[in-house]
């Protein structure tokens, strides 16, 4: 028995506000255009995963390598996982523990620097991640942290600028990836530059992921010699995380996961991951990681015609970040007025914001979720236009026409989202 949505008997007998929640969860995610780059649908396979005995099972180490007995069924599900994982990337070693992007990030940290050494990251403002060293992070703070940014001119990566601070600073390792990169990541410059540097290069594929597994991004494998992801947004599994690395960092990489930062792994996510890894060996994955690609395009193509400013003039992958500056609005009423709406997105800083990071100036937006439920180029123009009629909606600060507008967007939103049923719900 599990507890996907599609069986909640015994949930709903044992907690039924539970229950209903989870059922009202189920409705919003079916009847909305979810936007947000890092959200996705799963399939029914992985949610049902996602909720079996494996959850009773505690399982620290690794398999043939544990320190509880029992293991005889868990060993097999991690070692699918681990070696799914090496398919799939191409990679010399795979660990599918952490429990998601952020400790796994960490993990790097514990298995390659000691604590006041220099990291290099992209600036969070710039589209980075908390963990490359940003100052709210532990990262920041038991690091020296330096950042690289990206071109006022172009709203590019300045691969300039990331040399000239490496070899200035010489990091120890050096982040390449982040959370708000619209353009395709050169891997083999970074990889240039860190070697000329002295630092370990590592890839942070969390966005993209499932864009590498289908063809539709460039690989970091040759070019980083750590490799970090999500196991969720665009490659379309549970919500965790993996970290795969050449075998000259495999021990360090491990003894880093378990024991330094977790105990037990969580089995029943391994087994929903190594469901998803599957998934994305079959030959359909690459479809629809193209078809990611090419709905971003389109959505992107659209709203530029529509007047809206493009941070790097568009995009190469999943993600398209928005700054309103130009409609005279700011990203934080717009994804609200959006998400009545029935289009969900989130308020973004945007290069550059001269706005507090929690009413910045842009939003971001992305396609895998809409891809999943099998929407194309046309559903795209379609959608720019409602964020286009929203947004100038707000921009009019009047509640009683923004209202009228949310609610027919909302209406027309349902009737499109009812023609393309999401996976899994």
């Amino acid at each position: 028995m599990t507890t996907g949505a599609h069986d909640l008997a015994a949930l709903l007998k044992t907690e039924p506000e539970i229950a209903g929640l989870v059922r009202d969860e189920e409705a919003l995610q079916a009847e909305t255009i979810r936007l947000i780059p890092s959200e996705n649908y799963v399939s029914q396979a992985v949610l049902e995963a996602s909720g079996t005995v494996l959850q009773n099972k505690y399982s620290e180490g690794y398999p043939g390598r544990r320190y509880y007995e029992g293991q005889q069924v868990i060993d097999q599900v991690e070692s699918l996982a681990i070696a799914r994982a090496q398919e799939l990337f191409g990679v010399d070693h795979a660990n599918v523990q952490p429990y998601s992007g952020s400790p796994a990030n960490l993990a790097i940290y514990l298995a390659l620097m000691k604590p006041g050494e220099t990291v290099m990251g992209m600036a969070l403002p710039m589209g980075g991640h908390l963990t490359h060293g940003w100052s709210v992070s532990a990262t920041g703070t038991w690091f020296r942290a330096v950042q690289y940014g990206v071109r006022r001119d172009t709203g590019r990566i300045d691969m300039d600028e990331v040399r000239d601070v490496a070899l200035r600073e010489r990091p120890k390792i050096i982040f390449a990836g982040g959370t708000a990169i619209p353009r395709t990541i050169d891997f083999p410059a970074f990889a240039s530059i860190a070697k000329e540097a002295g630092a370990v290069l590592v890839a942070d594929i969390a966005h993209i992921a499932g864009l590498i597994a289908g063809g539709a991004h460039p690989s970091p494998v040759g070019h980083a010699e750590v490799i970090s992801t999500t196991t969720h947004k665009t490659l379309r599994g549970p919500r965790g995380a993996m970290l795969m690395c050449d075998e000259v960092h495999a021990k360090a990489i491990d003894k880093a996961v378990f024991p330094g930062l977790q105990g037990g792994p969580h089995n029943q996510t391994t087994a929903a991951i190594a469901v998803a890894l599957r998934e994305a060996l079959q030959p359909s994955f690459r479809g629809y990681a193209a078809s990611i690609v090419t709905n971003a395009g389109a959505l992107a193509t659209a709203l530029s015609e529509r007047g809206f400013d493009l941070v790097s003039g568009g995009t190469d992958n999943h993600l398209i970040l928005i700054d309103l500056t130009p409609q005279g609005v700011a990203g934080k009423p717009v994804a609200k007025a959006l998400d009545r709406a029935g289009i969900v997105v989130n308020y973004n800083t945007v290069p550059y914001d001269t706005r507090k990071p929690f009413d910045p100036s842009g939003i971001r937006i992305g396609t895998p979720a809409v891809s999943s439920r099998g929407m194309g180029t046309a559903e795209m123009v379609r959608i720019a236009a409602w964020i286009d009629d929203v947004v100038a909606a707000v921009a009019k600060d009047d509640a009683d026409a923004l209202s009228a507008t949310t609610e027919r967007v909302r209406g027309e939103v349902g009737e499109l989202t009812k023609a393309f049923p999401a996976p899994g719900l």
